[in-house]
């Protein structure tokens, strides 16, 4: 972590930002050293008990696992949620950055759990800049602190991802609204964690005008809140059932209801009829969290498979009939599968602590040029965060089942639990098909490919120091081509055929992912080597991180070009077949 942070995220020039000014690199290492220490020994062995005991609903409420009541308020005293927040509100001004690589290690120790700080943060965002200065009196310090939760509630029955159809009403009633409906889907939508929980919720008003351009944002608390910012009557929105999850058992995924008993009480945050606008404030920090809980998942299952495969003892060394059987790590089919654990989740790390750093450069920077481009490269990049490091700690996470073999298939090992609670990844805050519909759409065809011609460009700043290093040599050059030849054919066919850029928007993100993926691990080799030229640092550290590196270039990077020829070349297979024919 240390490694990305500071050979490749710049974190002594996001500490240098303004507002950074006292946080050093110091404080930074006891940071990080703290979260380790709670999620060794606070979170992860709730992981477990989550998984298998599960959240509940009984009578009229939700009841969270044995032991993570105990666990969140150790959290909250902790100030773990604060850490990114502005001082105005308790918060700890902390760089986004240094609060990824926290989130990295809760999502990792018990990614159900994380679920819970990780959409308050969310909810917090879009009220600190689009609430009024009574709400933020109201809620925002008890939020930033963690003693109330917060919640997203886009979803609806009949609407699914497409928010045109959102049916949830919000009547005007003097100073509030009231609000009538059902959401679902909602994690964290009840639970015994805290005595409040804020709910930002999407509705319409009675004059609004129809599909997105008429959804309002509301803040809808469980409980009212008195003018003096003590704890009212209960509000009319209820928890009516929990969904049976493949996954996440341990994180309540909750059907509200509003306004069965007269109207629930919500407030307007900012202007009617922008709500959409607002909730991409939250969905997008939600899309690049997720993108790192793709991470965090994978690196759980990496680290348990890394354990069994040294612990495990069966055969003997190919190509030796006697003598000692050894433990599977020696067996070159084990070893593939653990280097290319290793290499994707270390491109992984690289992808969400470079976007982080970003955000971090698009909110403090004092140059405002910079702080647009910074802003473009998160916009672009948003979407791969999310459905390439998702699909990819899926497919570790399979991998590490398949290391542990039978034991794998056994739930008691649990390898099993790291496979099913990753699946929700690539399809909770858009799927994967909606993170690549919107690279395509809005983040490619719309401005003509400016933003991603660029970040192409700075791909290539560094071909001539990636070619030193063999591996890279031979697929690092053809690897971005790809992805710029692929990128033009997909600008050349929009305007003509709009189908076939959705088509081939699946295999576009993927290939962004590796090829970025490609560009941060070629860095990495590069930092390494020249540590290891000027005899800085642990050697062994630095040749692991050039030997790992070499292998996504010669195992991952070439994917590349079989990506860009099913894009240009097979785009129009995906629509040939006849719907009744399938």
């Amino acid at each position: 972590m240390e490694f990305v942070l500071n050979e490749l995220c710049g974190l002594e020039d996001v500490l240098s930002l303004p507002g950074n000014e006292d946080t050093t690199t110091d404080l930074v290492a006891a940071v990080l050293g703290e979260a380790a220490r709670v999620a060794n020994e606070v979170l992860a062995p709730l992981n477990r008990q989550g998984d298998t005991q599960g959240s509940r609903f009984e009578d009229g409420s939700v009841v969270t696992p044995d032991g993570w009541k105990a666990a969140y308020d150790a959290f909250v005293e902790g100030g773990w949620p604060s850490m990114t927040f502005d001082e105005e509100h308790g918060g700890q001004n902390l760089p986004y950055l240094v609060g990824t690589a926290v989130q990295e290690m809760v999502a990792a120790s018990n990614m159900s759990f994380g679920l819970c700080p990780m959409l308050t943060q969310g909810a917090v965002e879009a009220l600190s800049r689009h609430g009024s200065d009574e709400l933020k009196r109201l809620y925002l310090d008890k939020m930033v602190s963690g003693e109330w939760t917060g919640t997203m509630d886009l979803t609806e029955p009949q609407a699914g991802s497409d928010l045109s159809a959102v049916r949830t009403r919000a009547e005007p009633a003097g100073d509030h609204y009231r609000l009538y409906g059902q959401k679902i889907y909602i994690t964290y939508g009840d639970h015994d964690l805290t005595d409040n929980i804020v709910h930002m919720v999407l509705a319409r008003t009675p004059d609004a005008p129809e599909g997105v351009k008429g959804i309002s944002l509301f803040l809808v608390p469980k409980f009212n809140v008195n003018p003096d910012g003590s704890i009212g009557e209960r509000n009319d929105v209820h928890c009516v059932s929990i969904e049976h999850k493949l996954g996440i058992h341990g994180s309540p995924t909750c059907v509200l209801a509003y306004g069965d008993s007269g109207g629930a009480t919500g407030y307007l945050v900012g202007e009617e009829n922008q709500g959409l606008v607002y909730m991409f404030i939250m969905m997008n920090l939600a899309r690049h969290a997720v993108g790192v809980e793709g991470l965090a998942i994978a690196d759980r299952a990496y680290q348990q498979a890394l354990s069994f495969a040294k612990d495990r003892v069966q055969g003997r060394p190919v190509g030796v009939k006697s003598g000692e059987r050894v433990s599977i790590i020696h067996h070159p089919d084990v070893r593939r599968m653990l280097m290319t654990m290793k290499c994707k989740i270390e491109a992984m790390r690289a992808l969400v602590y470079s976007w982080s750093a970003a955000f971090d450069h698009s909110v403090r920077n004092p140059d405002q040029a910079e702080r647009e481009r910074q802003q473009h490269f998160l916009d672009l990049l948003t979407p791969v965060v999310k459905g390439w490091c998702t699909e990819t700690g899926n497919s570790v996470a399979y991998m590490g089942v398949q290391v542990h073999g039978g034991m794998g298939f056994i739930e008691e090992t649990g390898a099993a639990q790291h496979l099913r609670d990753a699946r929700i990844t690539t399809i909770y805050e858009g799927t994967t098909g909606i993170q690549a519909g919107d690279l395509v759409g809005r983040k490619l065809i719309r401005d003509g490919g400016a933003v991603a011609g660029e970040a192409v460009s700075r791909m290539r700043e560094i071909e001539a120091a990636a070619s030193k290093i063999p591996e890279f040599e031979k697929s690092y050059g053809p690897a971005v081509d790809d992805l710029e030849r692929a990128t033009t054919w997909l600008l050349e066919v929009a305007m003509d055929e709009p189908k076939l850029p959705a088509a081939a928007s699946g295999y576009y993100l993927e290939l962004w992912g590796i090829v970025t993926g490609g560009w941060l691990m070629a860095r990495s080799a590069i930092a390494a080597r020249s540590k290891l030229d000027s005899g800085d640092g642990d050697a062994g550290f630095y040749d692991a991180k050039i030997k790992t590196a070499s292998y996504y270039a010669a195992h991952v990077l070439p994917g590349s070009g079989a990506l860009r020829h099913a894009i240009v070349e097979g785009s129009d297979e995906a629509m040939a077949l006849e719907v009744e024919n399938f």
